[in-house]
């Protein structure tokens, strides 16, 4: 049987209630949200919290919208964000339809009408696929605490596997991506069945530099971001360098995927041995890649 230990329970009525409530218990209290991720870990007893602190009333931590920030325009996605809700997201759709292509692979429709984006990136699980493709969009994380509200680059959020850079005293607000018109986004996973963990996926953000008639053009910028193959910080910064200023072509994909494959670090397990991982995140950088480059082309939705 497996039964959670004791703990107790309170409902928070507001984000200063419940960053009240994490500073009063510090680290033996844990938010829980949808609850996918701690409730088993709990009956399993590899979680113990003494305190568990329900969110699940406070809207002001959801919505998703685009707003004006310090330097331009962001697409904001509360951390209370159901996953069912990123999903239905025409407007987050519009601008990184990579999300919508991790959205549509992460567990089952039960899984997605009640987790959500900040449980998913808080819990930092290295088969995790929001953080991947936040990773790949260079997306900040807006962190609240008692006195200060801080953010975060994503790509100094995770700290190592299950951990973050929010504190004990902190609860995540908000994730905001910058938007980059002219660009394409893609998300590509290979998983064991329909909704489990990933064995490898890969993302990409890409914006191009048209090139005159048939010319493919050039690589302006790009983000990378990989998940469940050992990848630092859940990107490959060498491929990125790599890719900038180069032709936006099939040869220039796969040597880009080479090298991402070339500084993972995965681990062998149940879903496969390294070197089959370290396969996958080649190839499916590229695929990544080449499917982002479509969308910028217009020529994918």
């Amino acid at each position: 049987m497996q039964v959670p230990a004791h703990f107790e329970y309170q409902r928070a009525t507001s984000v200063d209630h419940a960053i009240a409530l994490l500073a009063r218990y510090g680290a033996d209290a844990r938010v829980v949200a949808g609850g996918h991720s701690l409730i088993p870990m709990m009956k399993l007893r590899l979680a113990q919290p003494e305190m568990l602190i329900d969110v699940n009333d406070l809207d002001e931590l959801g919505g998703i919208r685009v707003e004006e920030g310090a330097e331009g325009r962001e697409l904001r996605i509360g951390a209370m964000t159901r996953h069912s809700e990123l999903l239905g997201s025409v407007v987050a759709g519009e601008h990184y339809p990579m999300l919508h292509d991790a959205e549509r692979v992460i567990a089952d429709p039960v899984v997605r009408n009640r987790g959500t984006v900040g449980g998913s990136v808080c819990q930092a699980d290295p088969s995790e696929d929001l953080s991947g493709a936040f990773t790949a969009l260079r997306a900040t994380a807006v962190i609240r605490g008692v006195d200060e509200v801080r953010t975060v680059p994503m790509r100094a959020f995770f700290t190592g596997p299950y951990q973050t850079a929010v504190g004990p005293a902190e609860i995540l607000a908000e994730l905001r991506i910058p938007v980059r018109p002219g660009g394409g986004s893609a998300y590509v996973k290979v998983d064991r069945r329909a909704g489990d963990w990933a064995v490898a996926a890969a993302a990409a953000a890409l914006w191009l530099e048209p090139g005159p008639g048939a010319d493919p053009g050039t690589v302006a910028d790009v983000g990378l971001g990989l998940t469940a193959v050992g990848a630092a910080g859940f990107t490959a910064v060498e491929a990125e360098e790599f890719l900038r200023g180069r032709p936006a072509t099939e040869e220039t994909f796969t040597e880009a995927g080479r090298i991402a494959a070339g500084h993972c670090r995965p681990i062998a397990d149940q879903r496969g041995p390294t070197d089959y991982k370290r396969h996958l995140a080649g190839e499916l950088t590229a695929r990544a890649l080449r499917r982002a480059a479509a969308r910028a082309r217009g020529r994918e939705v």
